[in-house]
Formats: C-alpha cells, structure tokens, sequence
C-alpha cells in the first residue's frame, strides 16, 4: 500500500507549476498507447486467421452471439497467477481481454503471465486475448488508476473488435456467473445501459477524498508510485466544492456501454477532458470520475443503472478495504445473483466450489501439484474454461472448427438469477428514482 505523506515546497507559484505539469501528464498517458503484447506471431494470430477458424467472431446474421463484453483485468505485484485464473474462468471466444500487471512487479512475473497466457493455444487460435507489453505504474488511491482504465479502453476501442460493454476488473474479483449466463441476460437490454453505482451524497468524502490535493508520483517519475500533499498545511491543501458541475461517487468497478466508453476516451464535447483534469488531484478518483462524467451529462445520466454488479462484503461501518470472502461466504453470494463478487485471496478455497458448482470448470492445480500451469485437473474431464455453448464437452473446447456450437448459448440458473435482479432494477417502479440526482 502507497502511503500519503507531507512534501514541503515554498510558494504557490512552484505548486501551481508542479500540478499544472501533472495533469498534462496524466492526458499524455491516456492518449499515448502502449505496445501490446500477444498481437502476432504464436501468440495472436492475424485477424483473417481468427476469422477463418471462428466465423461467428463477425457478429451480426443467425450465428453471431447477440452481445460480447470487453474486459480489463487489473493486477499488481503477486497477482500475475490470480490474473490468469480469473481470465480462464471469464473466457469467451466472443469476447475481448486486455491484462494489465503493473509496472512495479519484477520481470519474472511478468514473463510469468505471459507464459500463463501464452501456454493456452485457445487465446492464441482466436486471438482476443492481450497483455500490455509497456505497463503503466500505477499507485493505489492516485489518478493513475483511472488514466489505467481508460487507457484500456482506448487500447479495446482501437483494436476494432465488436463488443458492447467495457467491464473493469482487479485479479482479485470473480465471476458467478458463466459467459453464456452474461450473454443470455444482457441480451435483452439496451446497449446504451450504463451499470455505475453512484450518489450524489458524498458525505466524509468531501473532508477524507475531494478537498485535499494530491499529487501522483507514477504520472512523472519513472519508478516511485506515491501519493503526496503539495503542502504541509491542511488548511491550505484544500479546495472548495466546484460549482461548474456536481460531484458523483460510488464503486470504482462498472460496466459501461461501449456509446460511453467512446465518449469517455474522445469526448465528443469537453466534459470528460474537463473532469478528467479535475479528478487528477483527487484522492480515489476511480470512484468519482464515471460517476461525475455519466450523471453530468445530458446525454447518459438517464442511462445510468445504479448498480456495480457485485457482491462485495465490507465491516461496519466500511474501511477502506472491503473483507475477504470465503467458503462460509458462498451462499450469500449466490444469494445475491450479482454477476461478479471480490475480494478473493488467489487459492481461496472457495474459488474452487465456484468453478466446481457454478462455472463447471475444474480448479487449476495447486502448487503442489505435479500437472503442468495451465493443466485441467485429473478427474474432472478436462474443463479448463466454464462450461458454455461454444466449450460445453471434453475436447470441444480445444476445437476451433466444430460446426454444431457456432454463436450456440447455453445459460443456467446464474442467468435466470440475474435476469431476474436485472428485471427488478431496471423496472419502472425502481429505475428511474435510482438516476442521477
């Protein structure tokens, strides 16, 4: 964990430099791409490739699956073997991945996610996974999370593959439902929807999170992540509320339409970029900034579903981090019909029932194991991913050219479940006093 601690600096003039200098750099960071990882060669094929072994890729006519989701998934120092687990368990031909480990993990960890990734000749026969070969630097509470997340975005936008949800998720979240579950049940609603949870009432937010100034270390220098106060004197290292547009908070994890997610990133008018500058002095602006942009525009804030979709477990009242679950957990989140839960430890052994009871995959081998990483486990009939139209036999999963499953869905009772939660948010009684206000 980052810490925040006081930096002394004489003048107001250096300190309006130095924040001027930092925000600059944050825009930089998001409209500059990083290389990719995995785009070529044996570990991407070319997209006619792809295309010839999975034609229902395309999209659109009667084998096209009805929506795919683009998802980035987050992981720091430790998290590469995490990051990989939760990727198998979200896999979907369909869909698109981008992996993020952070800069600050060694060398080997990161050469260990890209063997984890590039040891499944799946991901390279269709081509939609990626790993960003220059990861950013990012620092836990600093804008350097958000400019990761929406540089995402870009990456997801420019490689012109079809979906039409982004989903932020940290090596640390889970699925409960399958791929097919999701698909089934979002293909029923608009493509516009929004899933962010917000509130206008910001609470012990204003003091702890919106009037301090902070200034991000990852966004200018090359190898320290952490967060400072440009001044020693709290009186003076506070700004009052703005008054040009009115702050959201709520959930750092969402779901947004791809509609926004364009938005987000090009900014059709000069909202985003204006919030965006905004929220780079912000402690937590990952919990502010979608929130603020969605409800402060005309165009998306009745489109906005106050939900993150997940089941997530904090103390009383909530720290800054929410509890760990585990097996004594499982029913509840079942329970909840929500679509993702965190925060896991990697190997928890209630991971395990969920692969077993709801994504019909098999746990990966432990470390004790003899089975090589990224091995299905004996006995289980060799389920690597969760169970779905297109990987719902033994063998099946690993052939690209089984004419009988192209753009074939089959839900279970994670989709009924979460058709039915979807249902009471977006009817007419619940949805509309959930908007922003």
């Amino acid at each position: 964990m980052r810490r925040v601690r006081g930096l002394a600096m004489s003048g107001g003039g250096r300190e309006m430099a130095v924040s001027a200098a930092f925000t600059a750099l944050l825009v930089v960071s998001i409209l500059l791409l990083p290389s990719l990882l995995l785009t070529s060669g044996r570990y991407g094929p070319s997209t006619s490739s792809a295309k010839a072994d999975w034609p229902f890729l395309d999209g659109g006519g009667e084998q096209g699956y009805p929506v795919s989701f683009a998802y980035l998934i987050s992981a720091s120092t430790g998290g590469a073997e995490a990051a990989a687990r939760v990727l198998a368990a979200l896999y979907h031909p369909a869909n698109s991945y981008l992996l993020h480990l952070d800069r600050e993990a060694p060398a080997e960890e990161h050469r260990r996610l890209a063997e984890l990734v590039s040891g499944q000749p799946v991901y390279g026969r269709v081509g939609n996974v990626w790993i960003v070969g220059r990861p950013n630097l990012v620092t836990y509470r600093g804008p350097t999370m958000l400019s990761t997340t929406l540089h995402a975005m870009a990456m997801l936008l420019r490689l012109g593959r079809r979906w039409d949800w982004f989903v932020n998720l940290s090596a640390s979240d889970y699925p409960l439902v399958t791929q097919d579950d999701l698909m089934e049940a979002f293909s029923r609603l608009p493509r516009d929807l929004n899933f962010i949870q917000h509130t206008s009432r910001l609470g012990w937010k204003i003091k702890k999170r919106v009037q301090p100034v902070i200034l991000d270390t990852a966004l200018y220098e090359a190898d320290r992540s952490e967060l400072l106060r440009p001044s020693r004197n709290i009186t003076t290292n506070r700004r009052s509320l703005p008054t040009s547009f009115k702050l959201f908070t709520g959930s750092a994890w969402t779901m947004l339409s791809r509609r926004f997610a364009e938005y987000c990133v090009m900014g059709w008018d000069n909202l985003p970029r204006t919030l965006l500058l905004y929220h780079a002095n912000l402690v937590s602006s990952p919990e502010f900034y979608f929130q603020t942009v969605a409800c402060n525009s005309r165009e998306f804030r009745n489109a906005t579903v106050n939900s993150d979709l997940h089941f997530i477990r904090w103390d009383t009242p909530p720290k800054q981090h929410p509890l760990n679950l585990g097996p004594k957990d499982y029913r509840r989140m079942v329970l909840s019909s929500a679509a993702f839960a965190r925060k896991f430890k990697h190997g928890d052994l209630v991971l395990d029932r969920i692969d077993r009871e709801i994504l019909k995959r098999c746990p990966p081998p432990r470390d004790d194991d003899e089975a090589p990483a990224g091995a299905a486990a004996p006995g289980h009939g060799g389920q690597f991913f969760s169970y779905g139209g297109w990987c719902s036999e033994v063998g099946l999963c690993s052939n690209p050219r089984e004419p009988d499953r192209k753009g074939v869905i089959k839900a279970g009772a994670g989709s009924r479940r979460l058709t039915v939660m979807l249902n009471k948010m977006l009817s007419e009684r619940n949805f509309r006093k959930q908007q922003c206000r």
